[in-house]
């Protein structure tokens, strides 16, 4: 009797996420619970079992209005002096894609496993896409947290 399943021969399904209309938050969990593969029966932390994921209408992503002028990213060059931050409105100007890579990179745990599962994520801020010929599977996040499958 078989008692494990090897993980590594299992297939990677993909998912489409819309992020029309959706808050940051919500769509980061659902997002990084799917990456980590913990909606699978399979699930061990210490393989990479987590599905694709294609996150289209980043642009139209929904976000608390305080938080577009008080949200701030920080980064750092490593040089004296060399502190950079934005607002979440500039970044959303700019690139509204690297918002929501780095909401599910934040949720995500920090070694080598989250590097290689992070690259599973593709993120546009339009409806057009690359991945039709993989026929991703659509789920659907309610503005109220619910999710459905279809």
């Amino acid at each position: 009797m078989k008692k494990t399943t090897a993980i590594s021969k299992s297939e990677k399904e993909w998912y489409l996420v819309d992020a029309n209309g959706v808050r940051l938050g919500r769509l980061a969990t659902t997002i990084a619970r799917i990456l980590i593969g913990k909606n699978k029966a399979e699930y061990s932390p210490h393989i990479d079992c987590g599905d694709n994921i294609i996150v289209i209408n980043s642009r139209n992503l929904s976000v608390h209005p305080k938080k577009i002028d008080n949200k701030i990213y920080w980064r750092h060059s490593g040089y004296p002096g060399g502190i950079k931050q934005r607002t979440l409105g500039e970044m959303m100007k700019r690139n509204p894609n690297q918002v929501i890579e780095i909401a599910v990179k934040g949720m995500l745990p920090r070694n080598k496993l989250a590097r290689q599962i992070i690259k599973k994520l593709y993120v546009y801020p339009d409806e057009k896409h690359s991945h039709e010929a993989q026929k991703p599977k659509i789920i659907e996040i309610s503005k109220n947290g619910s999710k459905e499958q279809n």
